[in-house]
């Protein structure tokens, strides 16, 4: 295996463990709170969104599944110009603020402030920014075969930035308040 395979499935691991012990470690913390991550979510769209969440989730493992499994390191080409790096920093920047996403959030509450409300934010538009880089990549990667997972890959990227910069960052960001 090369070393960027193996990085990148340092930060799958490492990264993943991260954003689930964040929730797991927020959901133990405040137990109740379950109503204030929902932000300012009307509750007759909220069955669209947790649907969402599994399709996004799912989606995460589709495209990962195409990068480390159907790409070749060396034959790797984005842009013609950057080579399968540029995967890892993508996982890296997509991963470390979701991490940070549910900690910040019960900060803010907790506080108040209005500082940390743009800081959570941030955080959220990071992740989408993230989203939509990973999907100009895989649009523009090179080898894309096998054909099947290569397209699977790119819908997954599409349903996982639609829940990341739409739903999460854009709309949630704007409806949540502390």
């Amino acid at each position: 295996m090369s070393a960027k395979k193996g990085l990148m499935i340092f930060i799958n691991i490492f990264g993943g463990t991260a954003v689930l012990g964040s929730y797991i470690f927020g959901f133990l913390t405040h137990p109740a709170a379950v109503e204030v991550l929902w932000g300012g979510v009307p509750q007759n769209i909220r069955p669209f969104y947790t649907a969402n969440m599994f399709l996004a989730a799912a989606s995460y493992f589709a495209f990962t599944y195409f990068i480390l499994f159907r790409l070749n390191v060396h034959d790797t080409r984005i842009y013609s110009r950057f080579g399968f790096g540029v995967f890892n920093s993508l996982y890296a920047a997509i991963l470390i603020p979701s991490a940070l996403w549910m900690p910040f959030t019960f900060w803010a509450v907790e506080h108040s402030s209005l500082a940390l409300l743009w800081v959570v934010r941030i955080v959220l538009a990071a992740v989408g920014l993230a989203s939509l880089g990973l999907i100009l990549a895989l649009l523009k990667v090179e080898p894309r075969q096998p054909c099947w997972s290569y397209w699977l890959a790119v819908v997954g990227s599409v349903f996982f930035f639609f829940q990341t910069a739409i739903l999460d960052a854009i709309i949630w960001g704007a409806l949540f308040r502390v």
